[in-house]
């Protein structure tokens, strides 16, 4: 194993976790998927919150 960050974002009322996946592209985890509003979360929506955090990461 080894160390992970996770950046935690409340998204509409819903906590994700978001972490590096093997080729360091951020991944959306949902904490608790049986919540009412994390059905209403959008893929697009967690998919550019994702690319962001990319961006933001290789930014510095």
């Amino acid at each position: 194993m080894g160390y992970i960050h996770k950046i935690e974002v409340d998204v509409l009322g819903t906590i994700v976790h978001f972490e590096p996946d093997e080729e360091r592209n951020y991944r959306a985890v949902l904490v608790n998927p049986h919540e009412e509003t994390a059905k209403e979360l959008k893929p697009g929506l967690l998919e550019a919150i994702a690319t962001y955090l990319e961006e933001q990461v290789k930014s510095k």
